[in-house]
């Protein structure tokens, strides 16, 4: 499909009056290049809107320095056209802003995230694309997103109506537009989550895990799993009340039958159920059972009918054993064409290698007694007479045989509800699992680094200080602010440590190189990622993404004086990806710097890096 050209769609729509426009592209580099095209071949424009975005360009400057060398300067004063994205840096995009809303510009090229955070006052919306460009790549718009910049079409007070046009591109797809626009809006997503900040807070502010666990299903982030919850309660409920309807006939009144005693009988009925399925149906069963219970590293084996062969094992692997002979050559072989099994293990050493072979020829090391399947199933069997018993034992004593088999009968015919029951409660029981396992299993990680006592429920004092952290990896900054690895850095280190850790791991921040220095200061921190990493995965919490390097060489350049300019020049990231970076980072310091009382020597050194981080432009 062939595309049309920024500088025709601008004149096309102002031969229609549909002027002002956001003209939605999907990536920052085709938002510029579109401003520049059109602002070059545009012939005139109104004097007076010139002079008018000049003198608030000027006025703008005054207070915002840094946006008199931005490289669109003349062509939003002159053409009155701008591209407005988050490779632009703050002050630059509120002027943008601002001569929108005073109706000084013709256009606007802005990805996909404008239509979300900024109000806009435009006659028409433009969509040339389906898609939008993200981080990975291309991606479909979502129904909100397009939903969103179509919603900005529009002049409150000056238009009667709104227009939002189709035009052609390589990633057009008209239909799937119509779709969307009709579809509802896509679900709204919570950003609750199990942190460890939010753990500790919450737990120092209620004081015990059951409050917390409230808190937590209460969240608009498990709405949907509560009410999942909920219906199956709702459905659990009915089945109780049915089996209480049954229970109260007169008839089953009289034979002493309850909803207890069904819901005790069918529960042990389960058990016995479970130590049936267990129980080995065959020789061969039995057998495998054995074999991968005993077939162990270490312990000689024979092969084969003869079992003349021995073997001593290596490893064992599923059904694969791997083994040495006694002349050394290595053997493989499946579990099951093991014969015999021996009772000692030996080390893996060359001298318990010979001595295992020859404690074998000398009689010194017996095989052990392989189960017959009799013995196996009188064990299981015993226990399935005991449940049965206790079965027996839950009808009421006094019941004639035939009142009995009445009752067992009526116990018999609730079975379905039953079992459909206890199946209920495990779907319950597991749903408010899901909730409270991932705040569970970091309650076990801060319980081993001692920022709480996981069975006292209580936070501990370096907890309290931890938890006022509001930053992205708080147990990293922890862990080293607890070694003082901060106060033996130099500022500059202290600046590209945090902004490794504050940084969007898959982001590029320009192609600086790391000094010496600060990989060193990087390699010694990887000690603690790695130490933290560990038992995060031991507990079950997945560790966070890799620290960003490009991000920690952009803050050392910029914590050791380089100048803005410069910075951008040397880096080749986006200006506005250097101030979100920065500003993180220096939000990140001032979060470390709040901890004077508990943490002085580091709160010093992050207020001084912070400090020379968050000079201008970065605010």
């Amino acid at each position: 499909m062939k595309e049309i050209s920024s500088t025709d769609l601008i004149n096309a729509l102002r031969g229609f009056n549909l002027l002002p426009a956001i003209i939605f592209r999907g990536a920052r580099k085709l938002c510029d290049e579109s401003a520049k095209e059109v602002a070059l071949k545009k012939t005139a424009s109104d004097p007076a809107k010139v002079n008018l975005r000049r003198a608030i360009f000027e006025e703008f400057a005054e207070v915002h320095p840094e946006i008199r060398e931005h490289k669109h300067k003349n062509l939003v004063i002159r053409a009155g056209i701008a591209a407005h994205h988050a490779g632009h840096i703050p002050a630059w995009k509120l002027l943008i802003e601002k001569m929108m809303s005073a109706g000084l510009l013709d256009a606007i090229f802005a990805t996909s995230t404008v239509a979300a955070g900024v109000d806009f006052p435009a006659r028409t919306v433009v969509i040339g694309n389906a898609d939008a460009r993200g981080n990975d790549g291309w991606r479909p718009l979502t129904a909100s997103e397009l939903q969103q910049m179509t919603g900005r079409a529009g002049r409150r007070g000056k238009d009667n109506v709104g227009f939002c046009i189709l035009v052609p591109g390589r990633f057009q797809n008209p239909r799937r537009i119509a779709t969307l626009l009709r579809s509802q809006p896509n679900p709204l997503l919570s950003q609750f989550r199990a942190t460890y900040t939010s753990l500790l807070n919450l737990l120092d502010a209620y004081g015990n895990f059951e409050h917390v666990r409230a808190i937590a299903e209460k969240s608009f982030a498990f709405r949907e799993t509560v009410q999942h919850a909920n219906e199956l309660q709702k459905r659990r409920e009915k089945i109780i009340e049915s089996i209480n309807e049954k229970c109260a006939d007169i008839s089953v009144v009289q034979l002493g039958i309850t909803f207890e005693t069904v819901r005790a009988f069918h529960l042990l009925n389960g058990v016995k159920s479970r130590f049936e399925e267990n129980s080995p149906a065959s020789r061969a069963e039995m057998r495998a059972s054995w074999l991968r219970e005993n077939v162990v590293a270490g312990r000689i084996i024979t092969q084969g009918r003869s079992g003349r062969r021995f073997l001593l094992v290596l490893s064992v692997f599923g059904d694969k054993v791997s083994a040495m002979r006694e002349d050394g050559s290595g053997a493989s072989l499946p579990l099951s064409r093991v014969n015999r099994v021996y009772v000692k293990k030996y080390p893996l050493k060359e001298r318990s290698v010979e001595e295992a072979f020859y404690e074998i020829h000398e009689g010194k090391n017996p095989s052990i007694d392989e189960p017959k399947l009799s013995s196996l199933k009188g064990e299981n069997d015993e226990a399935i007479s005991i449940i049965a018993n206790l079965q027996d034992a839950i009808l009421p004593s006094q019941l004639s045989a035939e009142q009995k088999n009445q009752a067992s009968s009526l116990i018999w015919n609730c079975a379905s509800d039953a079992d459909a029951l206890q199946k209920l409660e495990r779907d319950i029981d597991f749903l408010h699992e899901e909730i409270w396992t991932p705040f569970e299993r970091r309650a076990r990680v801060l319980d081993h680094f001692g920022y709480l006592d996981f069975q006292k429920q209580k936070v501990s004092d370096t907890g309290k200080w931890l938890a006022d952290l509001r930053v992205d990896r708080p147990l990293l900054i922890g862990e080293a602010l607890k070694t003082n690895l901060l106060t033996r850095l130099k500022t500059s280190h202290v600046a590209a440590l945090m902004a490794a850790l504050a940084a969007d791991s898959d982001r590029n921040y320009g192609e600086l190189r790391l000094s010496e220095n600060i990989l060193d200061v990087l390699t010694n921190f990887e000690d603690i990622v790695f130490k933290v990493s560990g038992i995060e995965w031991k507990f079950g919490v997945e560790p966070q993404p890799e620290m960003n390097l490009s991000a920690a060489a952009t803050a050392e350049s910029w914590a050791k004086g380089t100048d803005w300019k410069k910075l951008v020049e040397e880096t080749g990231a986006e200006e506005g990806d250097l101030i979100r970076l920065l500003s993180r980072t220096g939000e990140a310091l001032l979060q470390i710097a709040s901890l004077g009382k508990s943490q002085p020597e580091a709160a010093r050194v992050a207020r001084d890096a912070a400090e020379i981080i968050l000079r201008e432009p970065v605010r």
